[in-house]
């Protein structure tokens, strides 16, 4: 089985900065996709950004140059540099990703549990 840990939400002030991570653990064979969603209340569940294997690093347009996703690889993890923060950035972050497990070579969508990102004042 695999299982995804969140750290770092939190409060923060408009124009702050906030850096998640996601590690994932398990039984994993290969890592096809990493990412973060996010889910606004109210609002429907959507990708902030993600990578897939070998490939480029995708934004939504509302967060392209103030977050910055990184991987690594050794580690299994994501981060999430969340700058320039804005009060509609408030949300609950979900990591997510697409793994081989080791043992069955199964490919399964994993989902973090959930850290909430609040920004304001």
């Amino acid at each position: 089985q695999v299982q995804l840990v969140e750290s770092g939400g939190g409060l923060v002030q408009p124009g702050g900065s906030l850096r998640l991570s996601c590690a994932a653990s398990g039984s994993i064979f290969s890592i096809h996709f990493m990412g973060w969603y996010r889910q606004a209340p109210g609002n429907q569940r959507e990708l902030v950004a993600g990578i897939r294997s070998g490939g480029p690093i995708n934004y939504a347009d509302a967060v392209k140059g103030r977050f910055t996703l990184s991987r690594d690889n050794a580690k299994n993890t994501v981060y999430l540099q969340m700058n320039s923060l804005k009060p509609e950035d408030t949300a609950v972050y979900y990591c997510n990703a697409a793994i081989s497990e080791a043992a069955t070579r199964q490919y399964v969508e994993v989902w973090g549990q959930g850290t909430l990102v609040t920004v304001s004042s």
